[in-house]
């Protein structure tokens, strides 16, 4: 079956997304910066909240563990935005593009709820989605099988007939396993040349 649809992951495929960019102003010093972004507030304490867990719940077990950094610690939960600094360059222009031609458009996010809940009304391009998995809501994160089963059904795919589109490989090749083209981003060129080869653009 030929792919008709496409699925776009969110962060470094649409939007740059850096942890760190919240702290640049809060602790000045680079060395302590690094320190904090390496053992306290680390992408990997972050995709707890990916998974579904509460921010308050998170900020409150972290401060108990880093009593010194508890204030920088409870500022993470205003300053998110901060840390999605602007769109991917041509990322954009490419969704328009495939939404001029009526081309079926959907994503699979590893993104909190409660995170999600605020950055969706700053980005209108999602306005060209017909439906978006936001793993925070479902409790299934990538590369979980479940979360492609769940985008099957959902988005009423036939197998092999959507293209879902990551920066992660291992979230490329689960996809794979389960469902989907894959096409590992790099930028939106290359995007584009796929695209074309699948006679989307």
């Amino acid at each position: 079956m030929s792919v008709s649809a496409v699925v776009f992951d969110v962060g470094n495929v649409l939007y740059h997304w850096d942890i760190g960019l919240l702290y640049q102003d809060l602790i000045p010093d680079a060395g302590e910066r690094d320190w904090f972004l390496s053992h306290v507030v680390t992408p990997q304490w972050h995709f707890q909240h990916d998974a579904g867990r509460p921010l308050a719940e998170m900020v409150a077990e972290r401060s108990a563990q880093y009593p010194d950094y508890s204030d920088l610690i409870a500022a993470y939960p205003a300053g998110l935005l901060r840390t999605i600094p602007g769109p991917v360059k041509g990322s954009h222009e490419l969704i328009a593009e495939l939404a001029a031609r009526g081309v079926p458009i959907f994503g699979i996010t590893n993104f909190g709820d409660e995170f999600w809940n605020m950055f969706r009304p700053t980005a209108p391009v999602f306005d060209h989605f017909q439906d978006i998995i936001v793993s925070g809501v479902e409790r299934l994160v990538k590369p979980d099988p479940a979360i492609y089963a769940l985008a099957l059904r959902r988005f009423g795919l036939a197998p092999d007939t959507g293209i879902f589109i990551d920066d992660r490989r291992d979230n490329i090749e689960a996809a794979q396993a389960n469902g989907f083209v894959g096409h590992q981003f790099h930028d939106a060129p290359r995007l584009r040349h796929a695209l074309l080869a699948h006679g989307l653009l």
